[in-house]
């Protein structure tokens, strides 16, 4: 179910993008691009902050930046556990928290740089946001 104050930004063609990036291609850079826009025309939601965080912590250790990686994984989960809520935008952040948590735990093993890159992708919970993904997707529709 919808937040309705959170609607304008599940419509947005950004948030679909960030979304799109996100789990089809796995290009965290253009996440970073397209949801800090959106992040900052927001009132620097926490929300959304974390949810950039999380997209930018992945750019890091996909790069081999592990402690970028760690920082910033590290804020994400301290931004999204402040939201308190488990569904939030269409996306499941419980399991978002827990991704997140598994990463930081080979991140900060032993044996860190042993540890090799994990992606993972976005839960996505809302029927109508899997949809204009997947129609914003197919489209190839560009980001505003």
């Amino acid at each position: 179910m919808r937040n309705a104050s959170w609607e304008a930004i599940v419509d947005d063609s950004r948030y679909l993008a960030f979304v799109v990036y996100f789990n089809r291609d796995r290009d965290y850079f253009e996440c970073h691009e397209v949801m800090e826009e959106l992040w900052l025309e927001n009132g620097r939601s926490s929300l959304l902050q974390g949810l950039l965080q999380a997209a930018v912590g992945l750019h890091h250790w996909d790069n081999g930046n592990r402690s970028g990686a760690v920082k910033l994984m590290t804020a994400s989960l301290e931004k999204l556990g402040a939201y308190g809520g488990d569904i939030a935008l269409g996306l499941d952040l419980a399991d978002l928290r827990r991704s997140l948590k598994l990463c930081l735990a080979e991140l900060l093993a032993e044996r860190p740089l042993d540890a090799p890159f994990r992606a993972f992708e976005l839960r996505i919970v809302d029927e109508s946001l899997r949809a204009a993904v997947e129609r914003w997707s197919d489209a190839g529709i560009e980001a505003e």
